[in-house]
């Protein structure tokens, strides 16, 4: 029984742990949450009015979620600056309500200063949204000079307890961030090989959907993977240790998706082409309609289920034994006289069981220390001992980033959009003044938002949809809300705090939710304030609409970054970061002197992802433009493919200096000369259509490898895995052509 209670608990820690990696949407919601909440009862004690409680609870949430530093010693020093900053625009916001010119002038300067400020790195963008909400605060609550001692009162208060709730009643560090995220990270691993699993299991109407959970299982272990390499630095005082995390990590991602798509190709009357893992929508391959029951693969269901218990169990002395049986019977899958008798596509999937056991190892080790090796096996013997060797040459040198373009005047990011959110929110304030002259500043404000964290036109257009979206549906539940509460003060803050929670916690999953839990705060506020009606929400609806139309109209005519042009800047990033980690791993696998591929490879899934972001107004559900939405989605998912097979290379080339199977071959370069020659070739096409880039072709990659001299091994020292990756990166790269609009490939001479 007591078991069973440890199981359910361990399950349920897993499963938040996927779902929230690192815990930060519910760490962001409890610090806001507590620190709102400590504020009101401080207030409440003050014996303040409703108004200035409303004001520090404001407050309160805005020096909370402001502060993006990592490191604790930068938070509180943010903090402190934020309180004059704070304390200055509430005194300008009360002083120039009387003066409508004046005050209007002076919020859209600054508006300007606060976005400018983001040039400036975490804190000056921390100041300036701090600068802008409260004096957006001192609007809402209609601060006047004479009020001003309150208010200065409730902003100290308020700051106060949020720097209380942050570093004493919820604190935390860069390295419990770290750690939790690699407790993720074994979560969503574990979660990938049910997934995987199942697509094994599933019949002809479940297959579709099994393997989507597999496109979605594998984009959710890398999003986890690029969170940890982000949090290395200032979560690990050891750079040697963050190196080994940083690498066993790797590993694990690469083996599970290899998993993933031998799973595929045992269910195939082919070999599945890894493009099937990432394109959305795309079908199993032919042949793969009925799972397969035989002996082998009932065998392969119960060791994926024991790889699935490997990778989540940890080591006690009450299972320590039975965890060291599965895994030497697992790794033992590395050696060939241990595969049991299955067609090839099978085989093969025992093999990369075997392999992905191995990254298993290496990433329990790395995250929990040295195993007991008492009970291990020669296959497993030689697992270790490779990890061994691995570790020992591991570089902790650090890499060497280069320096990139400096923009400057109105190229620079930040400068054109401080210039076009002033200008959006020049017409907010006129428009919204039209609209209310009392709620004019909800139109600035939504204005504002929707130039946060967007690049192009097409960004701010999805997100002011959204925000409108969210705050058409949060209305209605304000009006319902406000109908319950009544005027019950501490019922009201009740909800408005639960409001707050599930607005930080739904914050990085859907910026629709968000807007709808925020409007639904604002209308138990407005009952709070005595303000409330049914015509006043509806307002908020009008407002909302006029700002982000604003802002869209200020993208689109004030220095527009349009969204072909911002992807295109971005694809042609992607290619460089491609084309590096691909010359460095092939030049490796060569015989060159090494390099720090995992950084590398790394800024190439960071340039993907910034891509995939970026291309969210081409892929929209609700985009008119289909054909162009497929193409988008095409192009991502080929890359997506690349990015795979260049981490594979790079993963495969740092194992020169430790395995003996895997060696150095000059003749590799060939084949790596036309692949970069025409990453390149695409990447000039992409950035000039006019510039005549053509692709080249010619014989497979195996077939330049073809030995000088008769009868002497084909492939010479260098595996087939590697040939394999070269080659579908090769076919990937050219498969970029076409819906790139391209001209036809050029044979090779």
């Amino acid at each position: 029984m007591k078991e069973a209670g440890r199981s359910v608990r361990a399950r349920l820690r897993d499963g938040v742990a996927a779902s929230d990696p690192g815990l930060l949407r519910l760490t962001a919601g409890l610090r806001t949450v507590g620190a709102i909440a400590l504020t009101l009862a401080v207030l409440n004690f003050l014996e303040v009015d409703v108004t200035h409680l409303v004001a520090g609870a404001m407050a309160a949430m805005v020096a909370t979620f402001a502060i993006r530093e990592k490191q604790r010693g930068q938070q509180a020093v943010t903090l402190a600056l934020g309180l004059p900053v704070a304390l200055a625009s509430v005194t300008l916001g009360a002083l120039l309500s009387s003066h409508v010119v004046a005050g209007d002038l002076f919020f859209v300067t600054l508006i300007f200063c606060a976005v400018y400020g983001r040039r400036f790195g975490d804190r000056g963008t921390t100041l300036g949204l701090i600068g802008f909400q409260v004096y957006f605060l001192s609007l809402f609550v209609g601060a006047t000079v004479s009020g001003l001692p309150e208010l200065y009162g409730a902003l100290l208060v308020a700051f106060l307890s949020s720097a209380l709730v942050r570093f004493v009643l919820v604190p935390e560090t860069p390295a419990q961030i770290l750690q939790r995220l690699r407790e993720a990270f074994r979560a969503r691993l574990a979660q990938l090989v049910s997934a995987q699993l199942e697509l094994l299991d599933a019949g002809p109407d479940e297959v579709d959907r099994a393997l989507e959970d597999v496109r979605s299982g594998t984009a959710r272990l890398n999003e986890t993977a690029m969170m940890i390499q982000g949090r290395l630095e200032d979560g690990t005082s050891d750079e040697a240790a963050a190196r080994l995390v940083q690498r066993r990590i790797a590993d694990a991602e690469i083996a599970a998706e290899r998993l993933g798509l031998l799973l595929l190709t045992a269910r195939s009357a082919e070999r599945a082409t890894t493009l099937t893992l990432h394109l959305p929508g795309a079908p199993v391959p032919a042949g793969g309609q009925l799972p397969v029951r035989d002996e082998a693969t009932a065998t392969l269901r119960r060791d994926l289920d024991a790889l699935r218990m490997l990778v989540l169990r940890p080591v006690t002395g009450e299972s320590g034994t039975a965890l060291a049986h599965v895994r030497n019977r697992l790794l033992g899958y590395r050696d060939e006289e241990n595969l049991p008798p299955a067609s090839p596509a099978v085989q093969d999937v025992f093999r990369g069981i075997g392999e992905a056991a191995r990254a298993v190892l290496g990433l329990r080790i790395a995250l929990d220390g040295p195993q007991d090796d008492s009970d291990d096996t020669p296959a497993t013997a030689r697992s270790r001992e490779e990890l061994d060797a691995e570790d020992a040459a591991i570089d902790a040198g650090e890499a060497d980033t280069g320096d990139e373009e400096q923009l400057t005047g109105l190229r620079r990011p930040t400068t054109r959009a401080a210039v076009q959110v002033a200008v959006g929110s020049s017409l907010a304030i006129v428009g919204g003044e039209f609209l209310s002259s009392h709620r004019w500043y909800w139109a600035v404000l939504t204005c504002w938002i929707v130039f946060l964290n967007t690049a192009s036109t097409g960004e701010i257009l999805v997100k002011g949809y959204r925000r409108l979206l969210g705050t058409v549906f949060g209305v209605v539940a304000g009006i319902v809300l406000a109908g319950l509460v009544g005027q019950h003060t501490w019922t009201a803050f009740a909800l408005v705090l639960l409001c707050v929670f599930a607005m930080f916690y739904t914050a990085p999953l859907s910026y629709t939710l968000m807007s709808f839990f925020v409007t639904a705060a604002l209308g138990v506020l407005y009952t709070l304030l005595h303000t409330y009606s049914a015509s006043v929400l509806m307002l908020r609806v009008a407002e909302t609409a006029l700002g982000a139309a604003c802002g869209i109209v200020a993208a689109a005519f004030v220095l527009p970054v349009r969204t072909d042009r911002r992807t295109n800047e971005l694809l042609v990033t992607v290619l460089d970061r491609l084309g590096d980690v691909t010359e460095a791993a092939v030049d490796q696998l060569s015989g060159g002197p090494p390099v720090d591929l995992l950084d590398k490879a790394r800024d190439l899934d960071q340039a993907l992802a910034d891509l995939r972001a970026a291309t969210q107004p081409l892929t929209h559900p609700v985009t008119p433009l289909r054909a162009r939405r497929d193409t988008a989605r095409y192009v991502v998912a080929l890359l997506e493919t690349c990015a795979y097979h260049a981490r594979s290379l790079a993963a495969t080339a740092e194992l020169l200096p430790t395995h003996p199977s895997i060696a150095a071959d000059p003749r590799l370069r060939r084949a790596g000369g036309r692949i970069a020659h025409n990453i390149g070739a695409v990447a000039a096409h992409v950035a000039d259509e006019q510039a005549g880039a053509v692709l080249e072709t010619g014989p497979s990659i195996a077939s330049l490898l073809e030995p000088d001299i008769p009868g002497t091994p084909r492939y010479g020292r260098v595996t087939d895995r590697v040939l394999r990756h070269l080659q579908r990166l090769d076919e990937s790269v050219a498969g970029l052509a076409r819906p790139l609009g391209m001209p036809g490939p050029a044979p090779r001479r």
